[in-house]
């Protein structure tokens, strides 16, 4: 639920810097498709960064949603932590594969794409514990399917290019990045 809180906050900002910036060319239409890398930040347990991927296609118009419009985002994130000490390691990797639905809202400025989503991701987990060349996790991490949450936005700099940043479940806190426009 903590996500979701970011996710408020995020669009309750973009509302107010889209109320006092300027008017751009582009943005998020119908149609629109992007994609993108992201890194990751404030990384899970003992992991530093994770690095990943974003792809979203806008597909539908919701006019009775506050003109507001549907897209579909599938994101890939990747990231490890190992450590060891004398006899004994520990590893483990995980990447999360997600697929949202994103609600992206009405904005008078172009530049600006608040969005919120939700959709199911599937974790793929890898972990080592060893002492003396024995594992000890003993299936402690496990692959599993997951609900999601998240907030995000996009700032277009460009026609084609927006600076990313999106909060919620995955491998990091707060992943940000460029997304380039494919159509």
């Amino acid at each position: 639920m903590r996500s979701l809180g970011y996710a408020v906050r995020l669009a309750a900002l973009a509302s107010v810097i889209s109320s006092t910036a300027g008017q751009a060319q582009g943005g998020i239409a119908l149609g629109y498709t992007d994609i993108g890398a992201v890194i990751g930040l404030g990384g899970i347990g003992g992991a530093s960064v994770a690095f990943g991927g974003r792809f979203e296609k806008v597909f539908k118009a919701l006019p009775d949603l506050g003109d507001g419009l549907l897209g579909l985002q599938v994101g890939l994130d990747w990231w490890s932590w190992n450590q060891s000490f004398g006899n004994s390691s520990s590893s483990v990797s995980w990447i999360p594969i997600g697929v949202t639905a994103n609600y992206h809202f009405k904005m008078d400025n172009k530049k600006i794409d608040p969005f919120l989503g939700a959709g199911l991701g599937y974790q793929i987990v890898n972990a080592t514990c060893e002492v003396n060349g024995i594992d000890y996790c003993g299936g402690s991490y496990g692959s599993e399917i997951y609900f999601i949450t998240k907030g995000g936005i996009r700032y277009f700099w460009k026609d084609n290019m927006a600076l990313y940043a999106d909060v919620g479940v995955g491998a990091a806190t707060l992943n940000v990045g460029l997304v380039w426009k494919l159509k």
